[in-house]
C-alpha cells in the first residue's frame, strides 16, 4: 500500500507539473518515500508550496493513478471523483489538525536540544495512530469501484499488477545482495539529507550498517506484495457475491494477513530497525542538522495551516492573509 502511494505521487506530480506551470520543476518526490504513508504529500515532495500544490490536486492524482492499472468507465470515474471529494474534505477537517499538533510537538522537543530516544519513540507511535482512521475512510470509496469492475476490466488490472510487479522485482532485486544493500542505502541517505542536510561521517556509517542487515527484506516485500495483489484477484473473481465488502475491508485494514508470515516478521524487524536507525541519526545529529529539521518541519507545518476545507472540488485551498 505504501509503494502504491508513493507511486500515485510520482504520477501525480509529473502530470501535475504538465498541465500546470506553477512554481517551476517540482522537486524529487521521492526524496521523502521513507515516511509515513498518512502524511499524504507532505513528507514526499519539496519546493515551492508543493505539499499545497498536492493536496488540492490530490483527486485529480488518484483517478490518473487508478486508470494506471485501469480504464475507468465515465460513470465510475464520476462516482470516483465524488467519493475522493468526501474523502478529502474529511481529510482536512479531521486529520489535518492531528498532524499540526503532531509537528508543532516535533518542533517544541527540537527547540529544547536533542530529543531522547523515548521522545522519539513516542512521537513515532503517534505518528502510527494516524494510518488507521485514513485506511478505514478509504475503504468504502475502494469497496465501491472494485465492485463495479467488469471481467474486462479485472483483466486488465490483473495483467497491470503483473507488469508493475516486474518492474519492481527488475528494479530492486537487480545485483548481488552487496549491490542490493548499497543502493538501499543511497536512496535512505537521500531521504535522511532531505530532513537532516548533509549528513556527517556518523549517519553514514549508521546508515551503511542498518542497511547490510535489511539481506533479504526486499525480496520478502516483493513476496507479499504479489501475496496481497493474488488475494485481491481471488476476491474479484466473488465481487457480486455476499461477504465480497467484508474481504476487501480486510485486505486493505489487515494486509499483513494475506502477505503471509514470513511479510509479517520481516516488517516487524524492519520497523524496529528503522525506529532506532531514526533515534541514532538524531543522537549523531550536530546543532545545525536539528536546526534543519526543525525549519523542514516549521515550513510542513505552515502548508498545513495554510489549507482550509471547502465543500466541491477544491476541499482544500490557500487561505491568504
Amino acid at each position: 500500500m505504501i509503494m502504491s502511494m508513493q507511486s500515485f505521487f510520482d504520477r501525480l506530480f509529473y502530470r501535475a507539473k504538465r498541465h500546470m506551470d506553477q512554481c517551476g520543476l517540482v522537486s524529487d518526490v521521492r526524496a521523502g518515500r521513507a515516511v509515513a504513508l498518512v502524511l499524504i504529500s507532505a513528507f514526499l515532495v519539496t519546493g515551492c508550496s508543493s505539499t499545497r500544490l498536492a493536496y488540492r490536486y490530490a483527486d485529480w492524482g488518484i483517478v490518473w493513478w487508478v486508470e494506471d492499472f485501469v480504464t475507468l468507465t465515465q460513470p465510475q470515474k464520476q462516482q470516483l471523483e465524488a467519493d475522493i471529494d468526501n474523502l478529502k474534505q474529511w481529510h482536512c477537517s479531521t486529520e489535518l489538525p492531528r498532524y499540526r499538533a503532531w509537528l508543532n510537538r516535533l518542533q517544541s522537543d527540537l527547540s529544547s536540544g536533542n530529543p531522547n530516544p523515548a521522545k522519539v519513540q513516542s512521537l513515532q507511535s503517534q505518528l502510527m495512530t494516524f494510518f488507521p482512521p485514513l485506511l478505514q475512510q478509504i475503504t468504502p470509496t475502494a469497496i465501491s469501484l472494485l465492485s463495479s469492475l467488469s471481467d474486462e476490466q479485472v483483466r486488465e488490472l490483473a495483467d497491470n499488477m503483473t507488469n508493475k510487479q516486474r518492474e519492481l522485482e527488475a528494479e530492486f532485486l537487480v545485483g548481488d545482495p552487496e549491490a542490493i544493500a548499497e543502493a538501499r542505502a543511497e536512496r535512505t541517505t537521500e531521504r535522511a539529507e532531505r530532513w537532516l542536510g548533509s549528513l556527517n561521517g556518523g549517519h553514514q556509517t549508521s546508515i551503511t550498517e542498518w542497511s547490510d542487515k535489511r539481506v533479504g527484506q526486499t525480496r520478502i516485500w516483493l513476496e507479499g506484495r504479489r501475496n496481497w495483489q493474488k488475494a485481491l484477484l481471488d476476491a474479484l473473481e466473488k465481487r457480486n457475491q455476499r461477504g465480497f465488502a467484508e474481504t476487501i475491508t480486510e485486505l486493505i485494514n489487515n494486509p499483513e494477513a494475506a502477505r503471509g508470515d514470513a511479510y509479517a516478521e520481516m516488517m516487524n524487524r524492519s520497523m524496529e530497525a528503522m525506529a532506532l536507525l531514526v533515534q541514532i541519526l538524531l543522537l549523531a545529529s550536530q546543532p545545525s542538522h536539528l536546526d534543519h529539521l526543525a525549519r523542514q518541519a516549521s515550513e510542513l507545518r505552515g502548508d498545513f495551516k495554510a489549507l482550509t476545507c471547502q465543500p466541491g472540488s477544491e476541499v482544500a485551498s490557500r487561505v491568504y492573509e
